[in-house]
């Protein structure tokens, strides 16, 4: 199964960026006999920054046909390591063929993204900036396939 980010605003390099990189090549070794990745990042950016009509449009413009769609959101819903695994094993088991991960703006998502979205998933209360919750995002979808596969990477 394909999983895709699609994310407003761009990372072009840094910490951030060779992080990334790094979860990505991860995910794609350890996922490929589970049948998980490889992770296709689309990054998009709207013509005025704060439109959040248009970055929705942008970010469903980028979920793959018949892909799961979950939008991370501080409103969402806060899943465990274990929960996103099982979550990612029951699409994939189910046919799905793929799952889209949307993050959207500094301004938050419009209501239509939120409506679109199949599921919206927290990483806390807090506020993160959008760089670093593309990593916590890799890092936990790798958590995921390592949990899949039952490597001690995951020790919770």
């Amino acid at each position: 199964m394909r999983i895709r980010i699609a994310a407003i605003g761009r990372v072009r390099g840094g910490a951030e960026a060779q992080l990334i990189e790094d979860y990505r090549d991860r995910i794609a070794i350890a996922g490929k006999m589970l049948s998980l990745g490889p992770i296709d990042i689309v990054e998009a950016e709207a013509q005025r920054a704060g439109d959040k009509e248009r970055e929705a449009e942008l970010l469903i413009g980028h979920a793959p046909a018949g892909a799961r769609k979950i939008l991370l959101d501080e409103r969402g819903d806060e899943w465990p390591s274990r929960t996103l695994a099982e979550k990612l094993a029951r699409w994939r088991d189910g046919g799905a063929p793929g799952v889209c991960f949307w993050i959207g703006g500094p301004d938050g998502a419009s209501p239509g993204l939120r409506a679109a979205a199949d599921d919206k998933l927290a990483f806390g209360p807090q506020t993160w900036p959008h760089k670093l919750v593309r990593v916590m995002l890799l890092e936990q979808i790798y958590r995921a396939v390592t949990i899949l596969g039952g490597n001690p990477y995951h020790r919770g």
